[in-house]
């Protein structure tokens, strides 16, 4: 069994199986014979405006009043790397970016290349296996004024340990108190609860509090079903089907004005250019599809929903399965943790004991990757963590 490294969702038989959203979307745009022609250096627009939709909300005030700058990019990671290049040109305050302990392994060396000083605050407390709220707020207030500071905006990679509603409001007005600049990071939309807006909370009420900041999207993971297929030993690998592979992405800036907001184009734009001069359309113009067609869109919903969902449910099925093995750890944080990533907090020694003894593959830190489990392999999965940690 593999779980550690399954990058996404799946059904619960290891079929593969594409969304039919996306198969859908996909006959549309083929059938429509479209030109190959480059889209501008800011992407396909019909995309662009759909994705800053999802994000921000249709009734956003920064969208009504024109002043959410916006780029396709080359999935989440092209998404990160324009905004830190930006921020590295034009941030006028100092160029070091906070970013969480732990954080999605990529973002170091992502804004490390882009020219910016990668600094850490605190986010996982090991003891409780949960958020370490304190310990960030305090970092937090302890940084310089006007750093940036990243922000996983739901289903938080690599712990799957998000701060509630209410802690995000404190977020907000820590950052706002100490004159920070927010830097969402946002590739799990959908996918985390099932609930497009619950999932987009932290962007919206930053905009509604008045941050101006900036956004990296991902469709990777909320337009795409992995299968996780299933052999004797349980060791699960993992093929994407949908967009996984067309890397699809979008960056925004929410800026002061729309004055302000052409300046910020024209600046992307000339950031862009030598980077990779023009964006695939393909998968861009499948995400269109799902996102400007209303009944496409209220079907995607559905089936984001019925991802995350399962996910939700193998959660569930584990922690059982653990405490009716007697297991004399408390497992609450399995279900209070959300999203495709958990931490169970067992130590490297105990992810060796899984791997050599029992064939169970994860990462030394205790991370495994929930949409690699589904209702056949739990018990077994359960029994070999109960046999090395009792």
């Amino acid at each position: 069994m593999n779980p550690g490294l399954t990058p996404g969702e799946g059904d619960d038989n290891g079929k593969p199986y594409v969304l039919p959203t996306v198969k859908a979307a996909e006959k549309k745009v083929t059938q429509s014979d479209l030109d190959k022609e480059y889209a501008g250096i800011t992407g396909v627009p019909k995309f662009t405006q759909a994705a800053a939709t999802l994000a921000y909300g249709e009734t956003s005030p920064a969208l009504k009043e024109n002043r959410v700058a916006i780029t396709q990019s080359i999935s989440g990671t092209g998404a990160l790397r324009i905004g830190g290049e930006f921020l590295a040109r034009f941030y006028p305050y100092g160029k070091q970016i906070y970013i969480p302990t732990p954080s999605w392994a990529n973002h170091n060396a992502v804004f490390k290349d882009s020219g910016l000083e990668v600094v850490k605050y605190r986010y996982y407390n090991k003891d409780t296996i949960g958020l370490d709220f304190d310990g960030m707020i305090a970092d937090l207030r302890d940084a310089p004024d006007g750093a940036i500071v990243l922000l996983h905006a739901c289903a938080h990679n690599p712990t799957g340990i998000d701060p509630t509603e209410e802690q995000w409001k404190q977020i907000s007005d820590v950052i706002k108190q100490r004159n920070h600049y927010p830097f969402f990071d946002m590739a799990y939309q959908g996918f985390a609860s099932g609930d497009i807006a619950k999932d987009a909370f932290a962007v919206r009420h930053f905009l509604s509090e008045g941050h101006r900041f900036c956004l990296a999207q991902s469709f990777a993971k909320n337009m795409v079903e992995i299968r996780a297929p299933l052999l004797p030993t349980l060791k699960l690998t993992a093929f994407p089907q949908g967009l996984y592979g067309e890397r699809v992405g979008a960056f925004s800036i929410c800026c002061d004005s729309a004055e302000e907001k052409k300046r910020i184009d024209s600046q992307i734009k000339i950031l862009v250019r030598p980077l990779y001069s023009n964006p695939p359309i393909h998968g861009a113009r499948i995400a269109s599809e799902i996102l400007n067609d209303p009944q496409l869109y209220g079907q995607w919903e559905k089936e984001v929903k019925g991802m995350a969902d399962r996910i939700i449910t193998m959660r569930a099925a584990l922690r059982k399965n653990l405490e009716d093995l007697g297991s004399k750890h408390k497992w609450n944080h399995i279900t209070d943790q959300i999203g495709m990533f958990a931490y169970t907090g067992l130590t490297a020694e105990q992810m060796t004991r899984l791997a050599e003894e029992f064939s169970v593959y994860a990462t030394k830190d205790g991370r495994i990757s929930v949409a690699g489990i589904t209702s056949h392999n739990v018990k077994r999965l359960a029994e070999c963590i109960y046999k090395v940690t009792g």
